[in-house]
């Protein structure tokens, strides 16, 4: 165990499980091929019983870049939920087998772990079914805070904003942390969540209780209601010490204090956006964790951003630590 953890993540532990299938199967189940909708319990085990075999894998934003993070090298740890069943002991093997500390206890009652029933047609399309489960039960009382103390940063997703138990887990989790001199960090997670609670997420920045701000950009667009990017990021960077603020192919751009560093996109080949936002955190993270410079920490996000994005999956399939060492060196 490390006297120190460079970032503890918190956020959905969920679990996605693919299979190819064909269109019947899709026209069947009423599928929008292409869409990732929301299920109840019901669905998802029908859905699961009739999927053909299966990979496992574990998944979850803020655990994908605490996979990240292992991969760079960085000590970490997860905070979140999972069920005592067949699926909360893969999520819990694959989150351990990275080197993370992972002990949030499981839940030996309610709805079963989280799943993310992914369906892949001939065509290479992606249809996403999910069961939030076990996960949407997180609360201030999982909120380890003997790891938190041992914390540099604790980064938070914003998909688990939703139920009211979890939001005061992230509170606790903040304050936490800044008390014993770590940053809090946060991603707005999707724009749609945004809409939702725009309000909340301004108290969050207006009461100092965030410290870094991970936005892309149509999530911080609608935080500040503009059209104008570079008005948006001046409003965020006047509340957080450090904003992250990405724009897909058009690269990255970190701010602090009057300090702008737009860092450009790394030539990739495209093969499944999945994970992108997830891999660039963890980069940004590991780089201000070791208190690199933003440009060096903004780089490091986008080599493993697009390592992601070159392969089918959430998670980095090459020793990003090796990878980052390669491409700055060269």
């Amino acid at each position: 165990m490390a006297d120190t953890i460079d970032v503890v993540g918190i956020g959905n532990a969920i679990v996605d499980v693919i299979s190819r299938t064909d269109d019947a199967f899709l026209q069947k189940h009423a599928m929008d091929k292409g869409a990732m909708i929301l299920i109840d319990a019901d669905q998802a085990e029908t859905i699961y019983a009739q999927m053909g075999p299966g990979v496992e894998s574990s998944g979850g934003s803020a655990a994908n870049t605490i996979a990240g993070i292992a991969s760079l090298g960085g000590a970490c740890g997860f905070i979140g939920k999972v069920r005592d069943d067949q699926l909360g002991n893969v999520f819990t093997h694959d989150i351990r087998s990275l080197g993370a500390e992972f002990t949030t206890p499981a839940a030996t009652d309610g709805p079963p772990t989280a799943r993310c029933l992914v369906l892949v047609t001939p065509d290479g399309q992606r249809t996403m079914n999910t069961f939030l489960g076990a996960c949407q039960g997180l609360g201030p009382d999982d909120v380890e805070e003997a790891m938190l103390k041992r914390a540099k940063i604790v980064y938070m997703e914003g998909y688990l904003w939703d139920p009211p138990a979890a939001k005061d887990a992230f509170v606790k989790a903040m304050d936490i942390t800044q008390k014993n001199g770590g940053k809090a960090a946060f991603t707005l997670s999707d724009s749609f969540c945004v809409d939702r609670y725009r309000s909340e997420f301004q108290a969050l920045l207006n009461d100092g209780k965030i410290d870094i701000l991970f936005a892309n950009e149509a999530e911080l667009k609608s935080l500040y209601e503009t059209d104008d990017f570079d008005a948006a990021v001046e409003q965020v960077a006047a509340k957080v010490e450090v904003a992250v603020c990405t724009r897909s192919e058009k690269g990255g751009t970190l701010a602090r204090g009057t300090e702008r560093v737009h860092v450009p996109a790394e030539p990739t080949t495209v093969e499944d956006t999945t994970g992108a936002g997830d891999l660039y955190a963890a980069g940004v993270l590991t780089g201000l964790s070791r208190g690199l410079s933003l440009e060096a920490a903004g780089r490091m996000g986008a080599i493993a951003a697009a390592e992601v994005i070159s392969h089918l999956g959430p998670r980095p399939e090459q020793d990003l630590k090796k990878l980052v060492a390669q491409k700055i060196s060269a």
